[in-house]
């Protein structure tokens, strides 16, 4: 699959967020998206990320910026982190992997020598049109939002 990149089509989703409601990016058409992909619900590096999330939400939200997290974790796990972390927007639970495939996310990893299938953390910038603005590779679990603000330099 082509690396997605600034200037393509998101590609579409279509799934279910923590309570089981239906969730599409359509849903979120005319908002700037920011669709952020982490390895699992309730570890360190995903907690910070979704954290630092939760703790600018307000400011996004006033630039009109929706927040959408993305992981394989089932909607009982998202449910838990949602709970324990107060975390204020949707989590999309995507445990066929047609999402982490459609991004190109889901990737052979290493660790300690072990090979293993695994969810590369990823943020995309998507416009009010569906179109992607930036892809953030480098995620800064403790500062996302403000990468995210910084890059739509708002």
């Amino acid at each position: 699959m082509t690396e997605l990149s600034a200037g393509m089509q998101a590609p579409a989703i279509n799934s279910k967020d923590q309570d089981g409601n239906p969730i599409s990016l359509d849903q979120f058409r005319g908002k700037t998206v920011v669709l952020y992909f982490y390895p699992k619900d309730d570890t360190p590096g995903c907690t910070a990320e979704a954290c630092d999330f939760r703790d600018n939400y307000q400011q996004l939200l006033s630039k009109d910026i929706a927040v959408l997290g993305v992981s394989v974790d089932d909607e009982e796990s998202h449910k838990k982190f949602i709970s324990k972390h107060s975390l204020p927007f949707p989590l999309i639970s995507d445990t066929d992997h047609k999402i982490v495939n459609d991004y190109g996310v889901w990737v052979e990893k290493n660790m300690y020598g072990k090979k293993y299938m695994g969810i590369n953390r990823r943020t995309f910038i998507i416009d009010e049109q569906g179109v992607i603005k930036t892809v953030v590779k480098k995620v800064d679990t403790k500062n996302a939002s403000a990468q995210v603000l910084e890059l739509l330099s708002v």
